[in-house]
C-alpha cells in the first residue's frame, strides 16, 4: 500500500508540474504580447467594385498585417440585407447605394458615412421588355415593375416616376432581389425592372431589354460606411481600409482590361460588357458637391413620399475625420 501511495503521489506531482509549466508557457505568450489578430468583417455589396479588386489582388494584406488585423469577408446582393448584418455587429466596413444608406440613417442604424464611391451617373436604369408596349416612363402606369425595396434602384424608380408625374401608387410594385428579378424579367412576369449595373447593361446587350429615357439626369451616388462601435475602437483600421479602397479604385482606373477580367470571372459576364461598365464612370472616394446635392434630393424625395420618417441634412451625416487622416499631406 505504501508503495502504491508513493507511486500515486509521484504521478500527481508530475501532473501538477506539467500544468504549472503549461501555465507558465501560457503566461509567457501573454507577456510577449502574442494574441489572435483582430477580426475585421468587410462586406461585399454585389460582385463589382474596388473591394472585389482589393480582395482578388490581396491589397489588404500589407496594410492590415501592420495592424495585426485579419479580414473575414461576407457578400450581399444589395444594401438592405447588408444593413441587417451591420445592425447585429456582423459587418464592420462596407459600402451602400443611396437607398439603403438613406434608409439606414433614417432608422438610426449604427454606422457613419466616411467617404463616397462615386457620382452614380451611369449605374441605374429602368428596363422594359423589348417586345412589350412600354416605350416611355408614362407607359409604366398600371404595369408590374420589379425592384429590390430600399435599394438605389428603388430610389431611382421613385425619382424617375416623379419626374414624369407618377408615383409608385400608379404601378404594381414587386419587391425582388436582383437574381430573383432577373428570372422574373426573363420569363416576362415583370413588365419593367429598376436595376443597377451589371444587370441592366447585360440585359440590354443580350437584347432582352430596353432602357427607358428619363427627363431629368438622376445621380445615384453610393457611400463608404463604417460601423460606429468598430470605428471608434479602431480608427487606424478604418483609415487603412480607405487607403486600400482608393488604391484598388486607382488600380481599376489604370488597368481596365485586367480589372474587367477579374469582374468577368466574378459575374460570369462578357469581358467587353464589364469594360463598358467600369469605364463609363471613374470611382471617386472624395465627396463632390453634385453627389451631396443628389443625396439631399433623394432624401427630400423619399421623405415627401413617406418612405422615410422625415428629411435630414445629408452633410451633417458625413464624417470626414477618417478620410482626412488617411490622406493628410
Amino acid at each position: 500500500m505504501k508503495e502504491y501511495r508513493k507511486h500515486l503521489t509521484a504521478v500527481l506531482l508530475a501532473i501538477i508540474s506539467i500544468a504549472v509549466l503549461a501555465g507558465c508557457n501560457s503566461d509567457d505568450g501573454k507577456a510577449s504580447g502574442k494574441s489572435d489578430p483582430l477580426k475585421v468583417h468587410i462586406a461585399l455589396n454585389g460582385k463589382m467594385g474596388p473591394l472585389v479588386i482589393a480582395k482578388e489582388k490581396g491589397l489588404f494584406n500589407e496594410e492590415f498585417s501592420k495592424l495585426d488585423a485579419q479580414i473575414e469577408w461576407s457578400e450581399f446582393q444589395s444594401g438592405p440585407p447588408l444593413l441587417e448584418s451591420l445592425a447585429s455587429n456582423r459587418v464592420d466596413l462596407s459600402f451602400l447605394g443611396d437607398g439603403a444608406l438613406i434608409a439606414g440613417i433614417d432608422k438610426n442604424l449604427p454606422f457613419e458615412v466616411i467617404a463616397q464611391t462615386g457620382r452614380g451617373e451611369s449605374s441605374v436604369r429602368i428596363l422594359a421588355q423589348t417586345e412589350g408596349n412600354i416605350k416611355q416612363i408614362e407607359d409604366l402606369k398600371g404595369k408590374t415593375v420589379g425592384v429590390a425595396s430600399g435599394t438605389t434602384g428603388h430610389v431611382y424608380l421613385i425619382k424617375a416616376l416623379k419626374a414624369h408625374g407618377l408615383t409608385t401608387d400608379d404601378i404594381k410594385l414587386i419587391n425582388l432581389q436582383p437574381d430573383d428579378a432577373q428570372a422574373a424579367f426573363e420569363t416576362k412576369k415583370l413588365d419593367a425592372w429598376a436595376i443597377w449595373n451589371p444587370y441592366y447593361l447585360n440585359n440590354i446587350e443580350k437584347g432582352n431589354a430596353v432602357a427607358l429615357k428619363v427627363k431629368e439626369k438622376i445621380l445615384a451616388p453610393g457611400a463608404i460606411i463604417a460601423r460606429n462601435g468598430f470605428a471608434k475602437a479602431h480608427p487606424e483600421i478604418v483609415e487603412a481600409y480607405l487607403k486600400v479602397y482608393k488604391k484598388a479604385a486607382d488600380w481599376q482606373i489604370e488597368n481596365p482590361d485586367e480589372a474587367s477580367e477579374i469582374y468577368s470571372k466574378e459575374t460570369k459576364l462578357p469581358v467587353s460588357t464589364v469594360r463598358t461598365i467600369i469605364t463609363a464612370e471613374k470611382p471617386n472616394i472624395f465627396f463632390t458637391e453634385d453627389a451631396i446635392k443628389a443625396q439631399q434630393e433623394s432624401i427630400d424625395t423619399l421623405a415627401g413620399v413617406g418612405y422615410i420618417k422625415k428629411s435630414f441634412n445629408f452633410k451633417n451625416q458625413i464624417n470626414n475625420e477618417y478620410i482626412d487622416e488617411a490622406f493628410k499631406k
